[in-house]
């Protein structure tokens, strides 16, 4: 029952349903999400977190940064995520699929991705 709970509380955050539906794009890292959310690293860390815990998103750390993305291990967690997805129009995250667009582009237009040794480093943070 507690895990249903979990479940259920996760995606009851219109942060989070944002940050999922960022993430369905395709492997972000914080910093990203941060710019395209429009607020400040520790909240989107705690709702990343929240999400982390309830089995939604998976991360992968590269040097010191983290990559997240949608887990899909878990049958029921993905056919609740695609659900609850399908169901966030695009224009209601119009904003933040503009502000990741002009991010990620600034990003490698700018010196804020730089190739050490033949791997990328985000940010340049």
């Amino acid at each position: 029952m507690n895990d249903l709970l979990n479940l259920f509380k996760a995606l009851s955050d219109e942060t989070r349903l944002r940050i999922l539906k960022l993430l369905e794009g395709g492997e972000l890292c914080v910093c990203d999400i941060v710019a395209a959310i429009n607020t400040v690293q520790p909240k989107i860390s705690f709702h990343l977190g929240v999400l982390k815990d309830a089995g939604f998103i998976k991360d992968r750390k590269q040097g010191k940064w983290i990559h997240y993305s949608l887990d899909d291990s878990d049958m029921f967690k993905r056919f609740l995520l695609l659900s609850v997805l399908e169901r966030i129009t695009e224009e209601s995250v119009i904003e933040d699929s503009k502000r990741l667009t002009e991010f990620l582009q600034s990003k490698t237009a700018k010196a804020g991705v730089v190739t050490l040794r033949n791997k990328i480093k985000c940010c340049g943070r």
